[in-house]
């Protein structure tokens, strides 16, 4: 066998492990573009080091332990992505300014293409979508690293305690105390609704409802889009700091500040495990539609309780393989 072929089957022996891989950093990190770039650089450190692998655990147990030493580095300067209402009190409409935050400050959403692994279980998938949902997401964020390592590994990738106790090279009772503390932290954080606002997978009625959404949301019409808005529904656009609680501030900001986003286009994506679209606006000037935000939707009894903007375009149209312009004649992407 030649070197070449060696190469060759390594680097696809490697690859197959990209996804899984990518959702776990993604878990640990709260970064779409962090998560890649720690994918790939355990990924040549596992090619650079191959010779050393004695094959004492499986080639996807040593990945991951490389993966979790690249992620505990990138989370030594401290830093916790967040959503908005983590960071702030909502704010009435009549005091709303639209104040920036740098992009390291954010949770990021992230297409589920690149962080799902595909399986035939209905069970894993769902869990697996659970665990990127946002406000599962941002309470993770709110762990100490390696909490959330342990957290991760036991309770999203079902690992035993024995397996993450080598892994992070300790005991299984360090593992086992981890784990219980942050399972109180998430419990907490549940107490105070940040895990209220998730989707049930999309029966009929759930589909109906985001249909209902399209229209109201394409034809700016806002009676049609409160009656789809929960009481309690929150509306946040990072990079901003701003969010917004209740049906009446979010359709009054939508006609104000908001209002260039009138006869937009949404375009259907796959974003954390929950309803998302991709939101063009009208071009202005050489008609079409521009970009504008991902959309990430929390629909929950029936109604939508977190509606949730994206608006870097430039980074995340990229990343969703979506086009950066929609053509009038046609409103369709090419």
């Amino acid at each position: 066998m030649t070197d070449g072929t060696v190469t060759t089957e390594l680097d696809s022996a490697l690859d197959k492990h990209r996804v899984e891989l990518t959702g776990y950093c993604y878990r640990m990190l709260g970064s779409s573009f962090e998560a890649e770039d720690a994918v790939q650089d355990t990924l040549v450190r596992a090619w650079r080091s191959y010779d050393k692998f004695e094959g004492r655990s499986s080639l996807r147990s040593w990945l991951y332990r490389i993966a979790t030493n690249v992620c505990l580095d990138m989370l030594s300067a401290g830093n916790k992505r967040a959503r908005p209402m983590d960071l702030t009190d909502s704010t009435p409409l009549a005091q709303a300014a639209l104040s920036p935050r740098p992009d390291h400050t954010w949770l990021e959403p992230m297409p589920d293409a690149r962080v799902l692994p595909s399986t035939a279980d209905p069970a894993e998938a769902a869990v697996a979508k659970e665990s990127v949902r946002l406000a599962f997401m941002a309470a993770l964020q709110q762990l100490p690293p390696k909490q959330r390592a342990v957290l991760i590994l036991r309770e999203v990738l079902a690992w035993r305690a024995s397996e993450v106790a080598e892994l992070l090279g300790t005991t299984v009772a360090s593992v086992n105390s981890a784990l219980q503390r942050a399972r109180a932290t998430l419990a907490e954080r549940a107490d105070q609704g940040d895990g209220a606002a998730v989707s049930d997978p999309l029966d009929e009625e759930q589909q109906k409802l985001l249909d209902r959404y399209v229209a109201a949301f394409e034809g700016y019409d806002m009676t049609a889009l409160t009656a789809l808005l929960h009481e309690d529904a929150v509306m946040t656009m990072p990079p901003f700091d701003l969010w917004l609680s209740g049906s009446a501030d979010i359709t009054g900001f939508m006609t104000t500040l908001g209002a260039a986003c009138a006869n937009s286009r949404l375009v259907p994506v796959e974003a954390n495990g929950l309803p998302a679209f991709a939101h063009y606006k009208p071009d202005e000037e050489a008609g079409g539609f521009v970009p504008w935000a991902v959309q990430v939707l929390e629909v929950s009894d029936g109604r939508i309780t977190g509606f949730h903007c994206f608006l870097d375009t430039k980074r995340w149209f990229p990343l969703f393989d979506l086009p950066l312009r929609l053509e009038a004649e046609t409103d369709e992407v090419q």
